[in-house]
């Protein structure tokens, strides 16, 4: 990984389809908002796209921590837009605080961390277990 500092940030946005809605994606009884999982996928991209200019060729960064409040709903039709900022680097594991806002306002926030891995070794790994 090349050298990152503190400060680096991501985006990532979505238009809310049925297919993300609580109700569909997890449970017919839950109220068709926006489910917290799809909520936190928003986060994570964001993240991952604040590191990719940073990566080397064969590498990647997988989620290994998540710590967020979903704070309002959102229904179906809405953009929510996720933001990263990169406040932590203690080698290859990275922290962000993230956030994910609607038309509305903010609808969740919080922590989330991240591991650069090698590709290769992660996949040898993986074949071994």
């Amino acid at each position: 990984m090349k050298t990152i500092a503190p400060g680096a940030t991501g985006s990532f946005s979505l238009i809310v389809r049925p297919e993300h809605l609580a109700n569909q994606f997890k449970d017919s009884i839950l109220p068709p908002v926006l489910a917290t999982p799809v909520m936190v996928m928003i986060m994570e991209n964001a993240a991952l796209n604040a590191l990719k200019a940073y990566l080397e060729p064969g590498e990647s960064a997988l989620g290994t921590h998540v710590d967020v409040k979903h704070l309002a709903a959102t229904p179906a039709g809405r953009r929510v837009a996720g933001e990263a900022e990169l406040i932590g680097v203690e080698g290859r594991r990275l922290r962000f605080r993230v956030r994910a806002t609607d038309e509305a306002g903010v609808i969740g926030e919080g922590l989330h961390e991240r591991m650069v891995i090698r590709l290769d070794k992660f996949m040898d790994r993986l074949q071994s277990r």
